[in-house]
């Protein structure tokens, strides 16, 4: 914040570029950064790929964000590092940026609001152990390699199982981008592999409904999934029993924080390096607990 000018402005623009459009957490994150916006008088926009996996459309819509000159802007990176020369011309430009969801790999951002992936992952991998009584095989079906969430919710997950349980095999994580149809077949391939297995890690929405999807078209039985994030497809699941829980995050929470950083840059007031949003284990016997209800979404 180092020769910061407060902005005068009454009604600041923040551009918004998230990791994609298509799952029901980005809608849930683009609800809360719309409701800050109208509480404290920002107009925003919220933009973000069809896939989860389209790096180059995302860079893309960055450009066309700072081309709008935008007066503050917030950021999710599928590519923690291809987004970095751009980021560069907002740091140039004096645009702040708010990194949101997955961190950059870079000191351009003035401050990330996100999960703790890392522990979010770990509780995934605790709750996962105590649901197979700590012994047999894992599989796990990663969204990316690329982004911080990525890399944390899959690191988070294996560092847990490989300190703490020793009879527990991990296979090699597997990667479908988020896609479900991509996800479904990775866990197919990874059952179809493995005749031992006893349960599958989902780190997305859209891998964890993808892996409660192949275990279903396997036909294989006892097979524990544990997920991550929400949605009403993954909150049928968790109902019906064939996903035993997951980990969710506060959506509404992150895109809150968005907004609020980015107002508070522009003033000029000073920024904590992260805003950690938090995260919640659920399962049947929590899922309809206000709490919980406050923070999954549909």
């Amino acid at each position: 914040m180092a020769n910061c000018t407060p902005s005068t402005k009454a009604n600041p623009y923040i551009a918004i570029v998230s990791k994609g459009f298509q799952h029901q957490f980005w809608q849930a994150v683009k609800q809360g950064a719309e409701s800050k916006a109208k509480e404290l008088g920002a107009t925003i926009t919220f933009d973000g790929p069809a896939s989860e996996s389209d790096i180059q459309p995302q860079l893309d819509m960055l450009k066309t964000a700072l081309n709008k000159k935008p007066d503050a802007l917030g950021f999710a990176a599928l590519d923690s590092k291809a987004s970095e020369p751009i980021l560069k011309q907002a740091q140039d430009a004096k645009i702040p940026v708010i990194a949101f969801d997955s961190g950059v790999d870079s000191d351009i951002p003035l401050t990330t609001a996100a999960t703790d992936s890392k522990a979010a992952a770990a509780e995934a991998a605790k709750q996962m152990a105590d649901l197979i009584d700590h012994k047999g095989t894992v599989g796990v079906v990663v969204h990316d390699q690329t982004s911080q969430t990525g890399m944390d919710r899959r690191d988070g997950f294996l560092e847990y199982m490989k300190a703490n349980e020793p009879d527990i095999k991990v296979l090699e994580p597997q990667y479908g981008g988020g896609d479900t149809a991509k996800s479904a077949d990775l866990a197919k391939s990874i059952i179809a592999g493995n005749p031992d297995i006893a349960g599958i890690y989902g780190s997305n929405e859209g891998s964890a409904i993808g892996v409660v999807q192949g275990v279903k078209e396997s036909g294989k039985k006892g097979i524990t999934v544990v997920g991550f994030d929400s949605g009403q497809a993954q909150i049928d699941a968790i109902k019906n029993g064939t996903e035993a829980g997951a980990i969710t995050q506060n959506p509404i929470g992150i895109g809150e924080q968005v907004v609020e950083s980015a107002v508070k840059a522009l003033k000029c007031e000073p920024l904590p390096e992260k805003v950690d949003t938090g995260f919640f284990w659920y399962d049947k016997s929590n899922i309809d607990d206000p709490k919980i209800q406050a923070v999954i979404y549909k």
